[in-house]
């Protein structure tokens, strides 16, 4: 068992470390010099190569990889490059580990960046996590036991309407009839758990939440739906039913234990995914996530930015990958040998 986790972590911290590699070589394969963005619009050369040696853009594209993995191993120093911190002491910042940059245009590492924005995101993910799960599973379990019927069919058909609705479309629709116009809830801002208390926490995020929770209910209602149908017709539910087991015990006891199984990859992996940032919904409540930062870099050029966002967000989904297999590997003892 051991040597099949040792095995996993190090398969994902290679893929880790190729994913920095290839996010590198793509952004700075581009034409455009990343150098002007972060000097500004009316620089002359002479500051663009300031700023060029600054954030080390003037090194080839692996020796700015290296830099930035060993940032992540032991913190970092910026200006990069080390004539400009002997010249002027006082500009120095120092990145502590992991380092994932320094965005000269906001004038913060993208450490701190990254930590005002991850706890809107990471509560937004939470919430909709819990939202999606519960109504995903129970709306699934009543369509597969009621399968054929009116209800099944209406489950699905209104999973099919929410799932085709664009994300945008229903942040707007909530927007403006459940706040503005019924005023079921307050208008939705983000409020530290610390500061406001769990309550007004929970308030804040439950609209953009439960956005998101909509659309990713839908396929988990058509997916829990289709393992239950599937986990109750196999041999061992047969073979309980004729033991003389009640309806109940066997759908509760046998079905949906076999059936949740792969739900709970499909979570982790969906619940990683939405960690790296959910651009559209963050944008339409203007919340200041992940999501709404790594638009504001893209649309800024903000190259330091966009890396430690990609880096974090794959971040998430290969420590979720590890986990759920380490997880299939404690149910299935079968997987360690594959």
């Amino acid at each position: 068992m051991w040597a099949y986790i040792v095995r996993r972590v190090a398969i994902g911290l290679a893929l880790l470390m190729a994913l920095t590699l290839v996010t590198f070589a793509l952004f700075f394969a581009s034409p455009v010099d990343p150098a002007r963005f972060a000097c500004g619009k009316n620089c002359n050369e002479a500051q663009r190569d300031v700023a060029r040696k600054a954030l080390g853009y003037d090194l080839p594209v692996h020796e700015q990889w290296t830099q930035f993995m060993k940032g992540v191993v032991v913190g970092r120093d910026y200006p990069a490059d080390p004539e400009l911190r002997a010249a002027n002491p006082s500009i120095v910042t120092h990145c502590e580990a992991p380092c994932l940059g320094y965005s000269h245009l906001n004038a913060a590492t993208v450490n701190d960046l990254v930590g005002e924005a991850a706890p809107v995101t990471v509560s937004l993910a939470l919430v909709a996590l819990v939202m999606w799960l519960v109504g995903g599973v129970l709306f699934g379990i009543l369509a597969a036991v009621f399968k054929g019927s009116i209800i099944d069919r209406g489950i699905v058909g209104l999973t099919l309407v929410a799932y085709a609705f664009p994300t945008f479309f229903i942040g707007v629709f909530l927007l403006k009839f459940v706040v503005i116009k019924w005023e079921i809830l307050p208008y939705p801002e983000y409020y530290s758990i610390a500061d406001a208390g769990v309550g007004t926490w929970l308030a804040g995020v439950l609209l953009p939440a439960a956005v998101l929770a909509l659309v990713f209910t839908a396929g988990y209602v058509r997916m829990t739906r289709a393992f239950v149908i599937e986990s109750m017709s196999e041999d061992y539910i047969r073979t309980a039913r004729a033991k003389g087991l009640n309806g109940r015990s066997v759908l509760f006891k046998h079905g949906i234990r076999a059936a949740l199984t792969p739900l709970v990859t499909m979570a982790g992996l969906d619940f990683a995914t939405l960690l790296g940032g959910a651009i559209i919904t963050e944008s339409v409540f203007s919340y200041e996530g992940l999501g709404l930062l790594t638009l504001q870099a893209s649309e800024a050029y903000d190259l330091p930015t966009i890396i430690g966002v990609v880096v974090l967000a794959g971040t998430f989904v290969i420590v979720a990958n590890i986990i759920v297999d380490i997880l299939y590997a404690v149910i299935d003892p079968r997987v360690r040998l594959g």
